[in-house]
């Protein structure tokens, strides 16, 4: 699960990780409202306007309906003008932003329609890092990544200079030790009060990662102040989903609006799934069967539509539910149910199977797999309804035929 910066920001403020002061807005009077006391609080005249969507290169992005406006913009009339004239400028450009789309690198040619902003103190910036906190699960543990490049994509850094990252892994039974972070520290040629300050940053942010179960927090850039603070500028985390349970006010900074309504709906109804950009729609009982069945359809030749698994209790409705879901996306040209009835039975996939046509409608190609418990129950179902569905005798059987079915549609 993701949240939005100002979200984080305010989970690191309680941990004593030093964030600028801020204020979410989702109306421009409150935007407006926001700009006076941060510039009276800082002490300075520059604010910053930040969209708020779960997505990065906000500030190279545009808005769709505003072409010369990006997702961050820094305010600097208040250095002439007063708070006034800077209260002015944030209200021209909320009007703009505030229910515009934003198109960045991450949220593709659609873009992201932006429904709350995030007004920010200037900082004065002496130098720029990265550093994030992630899960790496080849080792099964956290590890910190630190770069001198601050402010760029670290994707790019890693190609091209795969030498400016530092890595250091985390030990869950003592946590990131003092010379560890002392290591990053003089790495990134940092010394005096700023390597002590990044020391007990960096130190304070693993803390964090592990008491809030994190998947990822990520900081870029991480500033250096003229004054030698160091402090988030940016922060972007994401949740261990399965963990949300032992952080319900976390659980509470869900954003839907940010999340794909197909991935929204299927998470309410208990399913797991998870979009693609095939052709081919997948309704699988079971993880492994569900990623052998879209690695058997890339085999023959085609592109799975997304991942489904039903899970091995699943019911009528939920089936119905799934279905419902796949026929849902605008790309998909055919469905492959490919069922191992164990604990699920087969003739409740069929029931199910029935129902979701019966209120939706097939327009599409369905080809069927079906074996193990009651499947011959499960096969009479579906033949009895009537459906024009071709059936499967094997998972490879099945991806075949699915694909011959499609490859001219």
């Amino acid at each position: 699960m993701k949240i939005h910066e100002h979200q984080a920001k305010l989970l690191m403020a309680a941990r004593g990780i030093p964030v600028p002061r801020g204020r979410v807005a989702r109306t421009v009077d409150e935007a407006v409202a926001a700009v006076r006391p941060l510039i009276e609080e800082s002490g300075n005249p520059v604010v910053v306007l930040k969209t708020q969507i779960h997505a990065g290169g906000r500030g190279k992005g545009a808005f769709k309906e505003h072409p010369d406006v990006c997702g961050v913009n820094v305010i600097t009339d208040g250095i002439t003008g007063g708070p006034g004239a800077a209260e002015e400028a944030v209200r021209e450009l909320a009007k703009r932003m505030l229910g515009s789309t934003l198109v960045t690198i991450q949220t593709g040619e659609e873009g992201k329609k932006v429904s709350r902003l995030y007004v920010e103190q200037g900082i004065d910036i002496a130098r720029e890092l990265y550093l994030a906190v992630l899960l790496d699960r080849s080792a099964s543990r956290n590890i910190v990544m630190a770069s001198s490049e601050g402010g760029v994509e670290i994707e790019k850094v890693a190609e091209e200079s795969p030498e400016k990252i530092l890595r250091s892994e985390i030990d869950p039974a003592i946590g990131l030790a003092g010379f560890q972070a002392n290591e990053l520290s003089h790495g990134l040629g940092m010394e005096g009060e700023p390597a002590k300050n990044f020391v007990r940053f960096v130190m304070a942010l693993a803390d964090a990662a592990t008491e809030l179960d994190t998947d990822l927090i990520e900081i870029n850039p991480l500033v250096v102040t003229t004054e030698g603070q160091v402090i988030a500028l940016d922060a972007k985390v994401a949740f261990d989903d399965n963990a949300l349970y032992r952080h319900p006010d976390i659980a509470d900074m869900r954003d839907e609006t940010e999340e794909d309504p197909a991935e929204v709906a299927a998470k309410n109804s208990g399913l797991n799934y998870i979009k693609l950009d095939g052709t081919i729609g997948c309704l699988v009982n079971g993880a492994g069967l569900a990623m052998a069945t879209m690695d058997t359809i890339k085999h023959v030749g085609g592109e799975p539509a997304n991942f489904l698994d039903v899970g091995g209790g699943a019911t009528a409705d939920q089936v119905t539910t799934a279905f419902h879901i796949i026929t849902r996306d605008p790309n998909v040209k055919g469905i492959f149910v490919n069922i191992f009835g164990g604990i699920m039975r087969c003739d409740v996939i069929a029931t199910g199977i029935v129902e979701a046509v019966k209120r939706v409608g097939l327009e599409v190609p369905l080809v069927v797999r079906l074996e193990g418990t009651n499947v011959d129950l499960g096969r009479q179902i579906i033949e009895d309804s009537g459906l024009e569905v071709t059936n499967a005798d094997s998972l490879r059987d099945g991806a075949e035929k699915i694909l011959q079915l499609t490859e001219h549609l």
